[in-house]
């Protein structure tokens, strides 16, 4: 019996199932665009001599200059200091609801994979949150919860719920045809415990690319949010915010948007660069 055991645990770890693979080429790329920018957030009060709700005197609508890198709003706040302090929030909020997201979601995969019932009512939850587009169903749901950044986490862990789910539910029926879970099964490993040894450590490598584009997709989310007012409330700031507050003062100071862009570009493109470089990993690691 301990021969069989442990055939059947060096197939679960041997070429059939490759482990993670640690960053290079897109995802190191990625990654450092990323931790650039997260760095940027955390040091907001360093790197920015002004308060991002502070009105300064004079200071109206001012040009990009040594003072004021990225100019001053209509209110004569400084949009690089709103910016970073922007940055801060919406990141609190995408590494919040995205992590909650994979964990609901894959709590929820998990118990479908293994009761038919369960599996038939999250399926049909799912198609039923899926066949709204995010910003239909950031709507719906601020009506209910009021905006704020409450709303925004509500509408990313709504949103990627199901994406988690079926991706967890998908790769476990994926594992549970193969060879060596076949063999546990037959020596009389329960269902749990084969979840447990052989299930769950084979899908983290996907659940690790889904969690990098979730991240991706979420802060796409609360940049449009804020930008259609469901998000962070004023005076507070956000990326999302800053956009629109640029609008009616493009002419006046055009670099009042081109910062939060790059920003939110680039969050954006590090973590799908991270995601790409990650499933690519996988597919020939």
């Amino acid at each position: 019996m301990s021969v069989a055991v442990e055939a059947i645990h060096s197939a679960a770890t041997g070429s059939g199932v490759r482990r993670p693979v640690l960053l290079r080429g897109q995802a190191l790329a990625g990654a450092v665009v990323v931790v650039a920018i997260v760095l940027a957030g955390l040091f907001a009060g360093a790197l920015s001599r002004y308060d991002p709700i502070t009105q300064i005197t004079g200071a109206n609508l001012v040009s990009p200059s040594a003072a004021h890198w990225l100019g001053t709003d209509e209110l004569n706040r400084d949009v690089f200091a709103r910016v970073l302090f922007g940055l801060r929030i919406d990141l609190l909020i995408v590494f919040v609801a995205v992590p909650v997201a994979a964990v609901l979601g894959s709590a929820v995969g998990l118990l479908a994979s293994v009761h038919t019932l369960a599996d038939t009512v999250a399926q049909r939850v799912f198609d039923v949150v899926l066949a709204f587009p995010a910003l239909i169903l950031a709507i719906a749901l601020t009506a209910i919860t009021g905006p704020g950044a409450h709303a925004v986490i509500i509408v990313i862990v709504a949103a990627e719920v199901p994406v988690f789910g079926r991706q967890i539910r998908t790769a476990i029926l994926r594992v549970r045809e193969q060879a060596f879970v076949e063999a546990a099964e037959v020596i009389g490993a329960g269902t749990w415990w084969t979840l447990r040894k052989h299930l769950l450590p084979n899908v983290l490598e996907p659940l690790a690319v889904q969690l990098a584009l979730s991240m991706s997709i979420a802060v796409a989310v609360d940049g449009a949010m804020s930008f259609i007012g469901l998000g962070v409330r004023q005076p507070e700031p956000s990326l999302g915010s800053v956009v629109a507050e640029s609008v009616s003062n493009m002419d006046a100071n055009p670099a009042m948007a081109v910062g939060p862009l790059v920003i939110i570009a680039g969050l954006t493109l590090g973590f799908l660069l991270i995601a790409q470089g990650l499933g690519r990993a996988r597919r020939i690691g």
